[in-house]
């Protein structure tokens, strides 16, 4: 039996001329995302199915031309063309213009006519060129350009039904248009190079010849070798003898054919209409009040990130913990049960607790990218952001890696430069995360307690530990961009499209589709550390959960009574804030904690024993016996051996750290954010002695790992998004190097210059 392939139409065109609102309204719910080999954007496919006939479309990545600087840019070409591993050659085009600048979007949609494809014009936002005053009379200019030109207005399913029907034509016609020729002279290069050094397609060759370093050039160099190059360099040469300047002849021979192309096909008003896009711009591209209203933009955004999301996050840890208390239930003490509560179960609740931030993130990128106001942003930051070699579209990213890098990281696909995507993805994690919150506000609060320091003090490390990252991010930035990816600085160009209101579709797919990818693509490899990270802890076990067991039999009922006083307890707190209080229920309050604190004294003796042989058995652990091991090389720090198997322990997630600490110190287990449970483990460290009863902890030892983990990557989240964003494992390795011997540096001289300021004032 023969198979009929489905025929498939590549989508192409401009940033901002609503493309992608086009692929959502053909495609519906029936795409998928793609990648491709080598690249770092990402295309969408779906399937459209017109009048019985099924066709495949490919989304590809907004571009101004087809000029490929990088191999990023290269993928529409190489798509197009049939280059592209595993994608059939698409059997027709459709390039997407925005009817209010009609003459630039023209200018990629000549270059698609030169790949040798059936093409179509969708030509979009009719009602904004309207708005402007402008007439366009469609038919004259179909017939003009020799392609079919239909218009709609994508956001509102306008026209539609014309562009599938002429889509069915074309793929049935195949009749391909013929874009602008260039000089008899420039073509007589080509097909020489053509005969004589490459059998490559007339585009690419002509590419060759134009585009100067560009990805043609290097691809094409490689391939077949360097005699190309002394090829390239003569026909050069014989075409500037001959009068061309390579720099402007394909501007000049295209702007020429599309001029007369759209000839008597325009209708201009005498004078622009002002609109609401003018109105607006005055004030958010104003250096002072759109400055002000960006800063107000993007606290909101954080707030949103970090306190909007946090109920959500609650729910799910509660989730995760309700899972896991029902799971254990069912199984007796011993490794599978230890395994699938502490492993797996923990693993995933550390994998989707960042769910809601990615989404809300997304959400809010989505929004201001969709309505026009990001393109005004970026503009806006774009001369502070360039001194570290970046560009404006670097903030959104830095400043979502407040709250988590991981989504902070994904947003950097908003990057077209794929230089400065990658530098912005590398140095993102510097950004203090609210990850690293836990182990901020347990060393603080136990070294440095308000009740001795006050509040100055206290607030001054923590603003200090944040401002840490604010600094080193664009310095390494900054460095990354002069050394390991340095290369020609691109023009910042961005185009202002018009306001609108965002599409509630665009939103919610962008935000769900980023939720959905975190949890397939990342979780598997985030899952897989954890439950390494328990194996090392627990492994080898002995006879300890049995004996941990027995020491727990007596606690049982107490344990219970003790959550059964904490759940009076709320219920006397209630809604209630505290001004609002009556004497009487205040009373209530207090006797009810000081009824807690009288029950947990009493269980304190039978909890230190179950504290100490857990202490007992992670000290003779895998990670433990590493933590010994390697002890030396955290002594010029000022750590003993537990707080350096603390902090690998922590490699999956920054917050273990917390927790680890309580298990090692005699603590237990606990919530790395539940402030009694972080209270007791502080209490604990300040109290830790050494072999020769020495304090294992002081001020500068706790400034130190409070450095260390302000700049380390102790985060598999992180590392396995870095992986996702490059398709490389190279640069996750590099990060985790880099930062790692950044805070080690850094915790170095904390801890360096720390004990020698404490010596002078002992």
């Amino acid at each position: 039996m023969v198979s009929v392939r489905t025929p498939t139409v590549a989508l192409v065109g401009n940033p901002n001329t609503g493309k992608t609102t086009l692929f959502n309204a053909l495609a519906g719910m029936n795409q998928r995302v793609g990648n491709y080999p080598g690249v770092t954007v990402e295309t969408k496919k779906g399937k459209l199915l017109h009048a019985g006939m099924p066709i495949d479309i490919i989304d590809l990545p907004g571009t101004y031309s087809l000029a490929p600087r990088s191999p990023d840019e290269m993928l529409a070409v190489d798509v197009i063309l049939g280059n592209a591993t595993d994608e059939p050659r698409p059997d027709a085009v459709i390039t997407i213009l925005d009817a209010s600048n009609l003459e630039r979007n023209l200018y990629l949609m000549t270059q698609v006519l030169e790949l040798g494809v059936p093409v179509i014009i969708a030509l979009n936002m009719m009602d904004v060129a309207e708005a402007q005053g402008l007439k366009l009379d469609v038919d004259k200019l179909s017939q003009q350009l020799g392609v079919a030109v239909v218009p709609i207005q994508a956001n509102a399913g306008k026209g539609l039904d014309k562009l599938k029907d002429a889509v069915a034509r074309i793929l049935h016609d195949r009749i391909c248009a013929n874009g602008p020729a260039f000089p008899d002279a420039f073509e007589t290069e080509v097909v020489r190079l053509q005969q004589s050094a490459i059998d490559e397609p007339a585009f690419l060759v002509r590419r060759l010849l134009l585009d100067v370093g560009g990805h043609a050039e290097v691809r094409l160099t490689s391939k077949h070798g360097p005699d190309l190059a002394a090829e390239v360099a003569g026909a050069r040469q014989r075409l500037v003898a001959a009068g061309f300047t390579l720099a402007g002849i394909e501007a000049r021979v295209r702007y020429a054919w599309i001029r007369q192309a759209i000839a008597g096909c325009i209708v201009r008003p005498e004078q622009r209409p002002v609109t609401w896009t003018d109105r607006l711009d005055k004030v958010l591209t104003h250096r002072i009040w759109g400055t002000l209203i960006f800063l107000v933009v993007m606290f909101l955004v954080f707030e949103t990130i970090f306190v909007a999301a946090k109920p959500f996050m609650d729910w799910i840890k509660l989730g995760v913990s309700w899972f896991g208390d029902l799971v254990g239930g069912w199984l007796d003490e011993g490794m599978l049960r230890s395994l699938l509560v502490d492993g797996i179960i923990g693993g995933v609740g550390g994998v989707i607790v960042f769910i809601p931030q990615i989404v809300f993130l997304f959400a809010i990128i989505a929004v201001l990218e969709d309505c026009g106001y990001m393109a005004r942003a970026a503009f806006l930051m774009d001369r502070l952001m360039a001194r570290a070699g970046l560009n404006g579209k670097s903030f959104i990213p830095l400043l979502s890696s407040f709250a988590c890098a991981v989504p902070g990281i994904m947003s950097a696909r908003v990057i077209e430069n794929p230089r400065d995507r990658l530098a912005t993805i590398l140095v993102a994690p510097l950004m203090s995360c609210s990850a690293r919150l836990p182990v901020y506000t347990l060393l603080i609060g136990a070294f440095l307690p308000t009740e001795t320091y006050g509040l100055f003090v206290p607030g001054l490390v923590f603003f200090c530990l944040y401002l840490l990252g604010i600094i080193l991010a664009p310095l390494v930035a900054w460095l990354l961009k002069s050394t390991l990816l340095r290369g020609e600085t691109p023009v910042f160009v961005m185009e202002m499209p018009l306001y609108k209101v965002p599409s509630v579709t665009t939103v919610a797919r962008r935000s769900l589709e980023a939720g959905w990818m975190f949890i397939k693509r990342a979780g598997t490899l985030i899952l897989a550390s954890m439950v390494i990270v328990w194996a090392v802890l627990y492994f080898p076990s002995g006879d300890y959960q049995e004996q941990i067991t027995k020491l727990e039999e007596p606690l049982k009922e107490p344990r219970e009574k003790l959550e059964e006083l904490r759940g009076e307890l709320d219920e006397l707190r209630g809604w209630k804030f505290e001004f609002m209080r009556t004497p009487t229920e205040l009373s209530a309050i207090e006797a009810k904690k000081a009824e807690i604190k009288k029950h947990a004294e009493s269980l304190a003796p039978l909890e230190k024993l179950v504290n100490d042989k857990r202490q007992e058995w992670k000290a003779q652990s895998c990670l433990g016996q590493v933590g010994q091991a390697i002890e030396p090389v955290f002594k010029p720090l000022g750590w003993n051996w537990q707080i350096g198997m603390a902090a690998i322990a922590s490699f999956p997630a920054r917050e273990v750290m917390v927790g680890t600490l309580g298990i090692i110190f005699g603590e237990g287990e606990g919530d790395a954010g539940d402030e009694d449970y972080q209270s007791s483990v502080g209490s604990a460290l300040r109290d830790a002695r050494d072999g020769e009863g020495r304090p294992v902890f002081n001020i500068p030892v706790a400034l130190s790992v409070l450095v260390f983990f302000a700049l380390c990557s102790q985060c598999v989240s992180t590392l396995a998004v870095i992986k996702r964003e490059t398709n490389s494992w190279g640069w996750p390795i590099f990060t985790f190097v880099y930062m790692t011997a950044l805070a080690y540096i850094g915790a170095l001289i904390t801890y360096q210059v720390g004990s020698l300021i404490a010596s002078l004032f002992t």
